[in-house]
């Protein structure tokens, strides 16, 4: 969502938006499967991925089966900067993210990133997503551990080989802990399915999503 366009109560973004062409609606990226991956492994795992406003990346990741849960949240700062004002200033290193759970035998985590990469975000866009410009909308991985961060070193390298996108792969691995967002922005996509924004930019990401990946759709 534009910070700058949200006073209070989230509204008004309609008003604001810039002329910035919609993305196209229902389709994907295809891209490879990862050549590596995390697979198996009994209860919840997490998984932390950062790539634009959190009520898009939100939504999609609901959609997959096997995933348990999705909150949407700030990664990369510290907890005392955790918070929708602080984070808007771009000054924080927070990035907007969202927190997956999900069970690792029924969607691994690579098949994960390969939804994050094709259809969640656009992972050429540096420090920006579509209408949303800062460092906080910035494409960033938080790997869990050091196997899924040796899946995702890999699977941005192998996607750069396969040159899926005309412009550079800009996805950076990061470290830090995750902290939720407020509650006025969790399920916002659900909540406010007639929100400009949502129609505008979110609702064609969980259609391209429905239509490459069928099989994974909830």
């Amino acid at each position: 969502m534009l910070k700058w366009a949200l006073p209070a109560g989230l509204a008004g973004a309609a008003l604001l938006l810039p002329a910035i062409a919609a993305p196209a609606a229902e389709r994907a990226v295809p891209i490879p499967v990862p050549a590596q991956d995390v697979t198996g492994g009994k209860g919840q795992h997490v998984a932390v991925l950062a790539g634009g406003c959190f009520w898009g990346m939100e939504a999609v990741f609901q959609s997959v089966k096997g995933v348990h849960s999705v909150t949407s949240g700030y990664a990369g700062g510290t907890r005392a900067t955790a918070n929708y004002g602080n984070v808007s200033s771009e000054r924080t290193g927070h990035a907007e993210a969202v927190r997956i759970v999900y069970d690792p035998r029924k969607v691994s985590y690579g098949t994960l990133l390969r939804i994050y990469f094709s259809v969640a975000h656009d992972p050429t866009q540096l420090n920006r997503q579509g209408p949303d410009v800062g460092p906080s909308y910035r494409s960033a991985i938080f790997p869990q551990d050091d196997a899924q961060r040796r899946v995702a070193t890999a699977y941005i390298a192998q996607l750069g080989a396969a040159k899926a996108w005309k412009k550079p792969i800009v996805t950076r691995i990061e470290s830090g802990a995750f902290y939720p967002a407020e509650s006025q922005h969790q399920d916002f996509f659900w909540r406010n399915p007639t929100h400009p924004y949502i129609v505008r930019w979110d609702k064609p990401k969980v259609a391209a999503f429905r239509n490459a990946y069928p099989l994974l759709a909830n």
